[in-house]
């Protein structure tokens, strides 16, 4: 439920396959004597120059991709890197590299014979037919990734992806909810012993942030070890040297390297298991339009618009998703995961204060809150009316002859 591989290693690994791929055809094709026969120094020449010019277009696809970031991070958020994860990125890089490979060997391959197969120069040709439709497929990517809606629209695709596979079951309010995990004590070591007799493990690296948690693993390792793990961070949260990751309690002692190895880490959140990163993103995108150095408050309003879907999304799911049981039905591991009230404060919070310099932008924060309010189940609306009533206190406050215009109308 919680783990997915990680993307770079299927990155490195697509570069890799690329390049051992145009080894492998660079030095078997020249041996192949069948069809048309070519003058050897103009087949080689036309490779080397094919393989060199390869480079040429790997240079044009760092600097697109490095263009479009930084306009990214600086006209949206810079937390915002959904370009630069784009699988068309390094799969026309890896394609590239393997291009170049194949062209250079080939033209090593071919040595002091007179005359090659026309495969040979015809393959370096449609290898770099295909490369240049990546380059193409690359270039219009990058264009719609400047574009406000374009962004917007990926944010809340992914989120749609991570909500559907997280939360699969509709809220019911009548489910009991199960207790919260042990809370960790003391700060002596990596691993320490509490009073009553659960392991501690914290994080003993530098700083960095927590992407991924392989719940499987430490499931099984769970049920191995007879024991039970309450995890005390959640995929989003940055480590810091001495940070408690986890309590384990019961049966043997389980080894923090299996707690540790379970932890995917970086130095950024990521899409994976980060349920709250859509909303900040969109909140971050809202709030620096509102900021008086852009005072955009079209663009504030669009990001509302993606933050009422998602938050009417979460609003009828079951969101306590945190106890996680083995095959026998005990359960193994608990999950810090966020419930309703957290979602309403990291999407609406500060929004609020930041739309109060902009009757657009604070009118479409009541209208979300209100639809947010019909849609919710009765247990969830008293966090939503909250919300509301300071909405309509910042307004009334503010803007007394609009707001009250608005409502007459």
């Amino acid at each position: 439920m919680f783990h997915q591989p990680t993307r770079a290693m299927r990155r490195d690994a697509s570069q890799l396959v690329c390049a051992i791929a145009g080894l492998a055809l660079g030095l078997l094709l020249p041996r192949l004597q069948v069809g048309t026969q070519v003058d050897t120094g103009r087949a080689a020449t036309m490779l080397f120059t094919i393989g060199f010019g390869v480079i040429s277009l790997v240079s044009i696809i760092y600097s697109v991709l490095f263009l479009v970031v930084q306009f990214s991070a600086t006209t949206f958020t810079p937390r915002l890197s959904l370009f630069r994860d784009e699988p068309i990125v390094w799969r026309a890089f890896a394609f590239a590299v393997g291009d170049f490979v194949f062209c250079i060997t080939a033209g090593l391959s071919i040595g002091t014979r007179p005359t090659v197969s026309v495969i040979v120069p015809a393959a370096g040709m449609a290898l770099t037919l295909v490369a240049l439709a990546l380059m193409w497929t690359l270039q219009l990517k990058a264009f719609t990734s400047i574009q406000l809606a374009h962004s917007l629209t990926a944010i809340t695709t992914r989120a749609h992806r991570l909500y559907d596979a997280l939360y699969e079951h509709p809220y019911d309010p009548g489910r009991t909810a199960p207790g919260s995990p042990p809370a960790a004590t003391g700060s002596t070591g990596d691993t320490e012993k509490t009073t009553t007799g659960t392991t501690v493990v914290r994080w003993p690296g530098t700083a960095t942030v927590l992407q991924q948690i392989d719940v499987p693993a430490l499931v099984a390792a769970a049920k191995e070890h007879d024991c039970s793990i309450a995890l005390r961070v959640t995929p989003g949260r940055t480590l810091s040297r001495g940070t408690a990751l986890a309590s384990v309690t019961g049966g043997r002692d389980l080894p923090e390297r299996v707690v540790l190895g379970a932890l995917v880490t970086g130095v950024e959140r990521s899409f994976a298991q980060d349920p709250e990163l859509p909303l900040r993103l969109l909140a971050d995108i809202a709030l620096r339009a509102l900021s008086p150095a852009v005072n955009d408050p079209a663009t504030a309003v669009e990001s509302l618009d993606r933050l009422e879907d998602l938050l009417i999304r979460l609003a009828g799911r079951e969101l306590d998703i945190g106890r996680i049981k083995d095959g026998t039905g005990r359960v193994r591991l608990t999950v810090p995961v966020p419930d309703w009230e957290q979602y309403i404060r990291t999407a609406v919070d500060d929004l609020v204060f930041a739309t109060a310099g902009s009757p657009m932008a604070l009118r479409r924060m009541r209208d979300l809150l209100g639809r947010l309010m019909e849609q919710s189940p009765e247990s969830r609306r008293a966090v939503v009316r909250d919300r509301m009533r300071w909405v309509e206190r910042t307004g009334s406050d503010t803007y007394p002859l609009v707001w009250t215009s608005h409502e007459a109308g």
